[in-house]
């Protein structure tokens, strides 16, 4: 990507343009941003309450399922609560993202085929966005085709792009599939670390980038050995070295720098510090952590539950006669698991070089 001075930009969420700028600031100064998965509002004020407190800009994304839960389980049509959920959780972002003085990429994850209405119904919700606002919902969107043909990856890719490139909406693509599973959306590791789906290829990079790079701005997952969840040591072999190659590949074709590709590390969590610092060092600006946010949640709110015991039995307790209300109301536990996700976050904006280094204006 094209180097340029460093931008001060507004607290918020960034899009289009301002966007581009972040990205391009990540990539040029050699740090990424931790993409978290959230399903509600405890998760989204404590990604912003951690990347306050970190001086370092986000990226708030959601799943189809975690936009499914943000709606409610109790609504019956799941497409629409997918649709609500997530225009839901972008407007509660949008009224509080510029509050914490950071700035803050909002984004979808992975859409396979049977998701792509989904995705359509988001980019009818961003027109009306820009239309009232002047800005869409969304910073970009994630279409998840790497188990179909390269063709129709790049074809579907290319058509949705067409629509949401005029509203400043960026498109992350997949090449070369992420193992593991993640909402229903996923691939199992029956071939162990060999699985040759795994490891992108820098040809079908260089292919994607040079058909979509001129319809919008665009962003390459490209696999290199990366799975959803964590596994046991030995079970997956990541390989950075093919984001190198893939960016040797385009740079070489298209003469537009050292770097041209902004790329994406998916199943971040579990991962070694060697091999994320590797994988931001060849370009990657993004890199997603759900299931290491989740158990730090868990972690922290079973702690104190174990701690409490008698509050989550009694109302009175049977021990001293007194009221337990103080212990079981909701904001304490819920406080608890928050504050653990913010921990866990600021080992992750360490880890990936991001500590210091937000773009917001003061």
């Amino acid at each position: 990507m094209a180097h340029s001075a460093r931008p001060s930009l507004p607290p918020g969420v960034v899009t289009g343009e301002n966007y581009r700028r972040l990205v391009a600031t990540c990539c040029s100064e050699g740090y990424a941003l931790p993409a978290v998965n959230v399903v509600g509002t405890d998760s989204i004020n404590a990604v912003l309450e951690a990347a306050a407190r970190n001086r370092s800009d986000v990226i708030i994304q959601m799943s189809n399922g975690g936009a499914r839960f943000y709606a409610g389980e109790g609504m019956k049509d799941q497409h629409r609560a997918r649709v609500l959920g997530a225009v839901a959780a972008a407007r509660h972002v949008h009224t509080l993202a510029a509050a914490y003085g950071v700035c803050v990429i909002l984004h979808t994850d992975h859409a396979d085929r049977k998701l792509l209405p989904w995705v359509s119904d988001l980019i009818d919700e961003s027109a009306v966005a820009v239309r009232e606002t002047g800005q869409p919902l969304f910073s970009s969107h994630m279409i998840d085709l790497s188990a179909e043909p390269l063709d129709d990856n790049i074809a579907e890719c290319a058509r949705f792009l067409r629509r949401m490139a005029p509203l400043g909406i960026g498109l992350e693509i997949e090449l070369g599939v992420t193992g593991g599973e993640e909402d229903g959306i996923g691939h199992d590791l029956d071939d162990g670390a060999d699985n040759a789906h795994l490891y992108t290829q820098p040809a079908d990079v260089l292919r994607a980038y040079n058909e979509l790079s001129p319809l919008g701005f665009v962003t390459i997952a490209a696999s290199f050995g990366n799975v959803h969840g964590v596994y046991a040591p030995g079970n997956v072999k990541l390989r950075p070295e093919i984001l190198l190659h893939s960016q040797q590949a385009v740079a070489e074709a298209t003469g537009q720098g050292e770097r041209p590709l902004a790329l994406v590390f998916h199943g971040g969590s579990g991962s070694e510090k060697h091999q994320i610092a590797e994988a931001v060092s060849y370009g990657v600006f993004k890199m997603n952590i759900d299931t290491d946010i989740q158990f730090a949640f868990a972690e922290g709110v079973g702690g104190y539950v174990l701690e409490n015991p008698e509050a989550f039995r009694h109302q009175i307790s049977p021990t001293t006669g007194r009221p337990l209300k103080k212990l079981y109301d909701p904001r304490k536990w819920l406080r608890v698991g928050e504050c653990s996700i913010v921990s866990r976050l600021e080992q992750t904006f360490a880890d990936l070089g991001a500590t210091g280094k937000t773009v917001a204006s003061p």
